[in-house]
């Protein structure tokens, strides 16, 4: 007899045991022995109420503007933060050849639209300089609009990776509560 195909949810938890840094593989981790001995602290790897929510956030920050190295940084600056290191390990992935495309567009039109340039100067010297080529419409519209967008986008995935995580968190310990209450006074009746 066949067993049942796994659920979607089974094979992401099954794909983020195959792939996810462990503490022992970061200890082998060329970029991170000098450090070693601090990230792997058992503080940074517990599960609390306050170092998930943290671990989010660093995860946001370092996944969404640090293209390369975005794990070994997560790690390394959970420290300082004192984050939870697998949780902003995870949360890099936020980007991912998938998601980055549309993240960086996304910060384009928004730069673009805080910053507007052509709007408080005399003349279009923004749509002038964009006539001149694409290395100068790069390097005077959408380099720094990009760069604006984008720290506005990590600021508020931050924020709200925060906030989600802390309420997610508070909301599953009620719940445990809640069914430890019900589980002792159903076995008292």
């Amino acid at each position: 007899m066949a067993s049942a195909a796994p659920t979607l949810w089974q094979r992401a938890v099954a794909w983020g045991r195959r792939n996810l840094p462990t503490r022992e593989s970061m200890e082998q981790n060329r970029l991170l022995r000098p450090v070693a001995h601090r990230v792997l602290a058992p503080e940074l790897w517990r599960f609390t109420r306050r170092s998930v929510p943290r671990g989010v956030a660093l995860g946001m920050i370092t996944g969404i503007l640090c293209p390369v190295a975005q794990i070994p940084l997560s790690a390394v600056l959970a420290l300082p933060v004192r984050a939870n290191v697998p949780t902003a390990a995870l949360t890099t992935l936020i980007t991912n050849p998938l998601t980055t495309p549309p993240l960086w567009v996304a910060a384009y039109w928004i730069g673009r639209w805080i910053l507007h340039l052509d709007d408080h100067l005399p003349g279009a010297p923004v749509a002038d300089a964009a006539n001149l080529g694409w290395v100068q419409w790069l390097l005077s519209e959408a380099g720094p609009a990009t760069a604006i967008g984008l720290l506005i986008i990590t600021a508020v995935f931050a924020i709200g990776g925060f906030l989600l995580s802390a309420l997610g968190w508070r909301l599953w310990i009620a719940r445990k509560w809640r069914h430890r209450h019900d589980h002792r006074h159903g076995q008292l009746h």
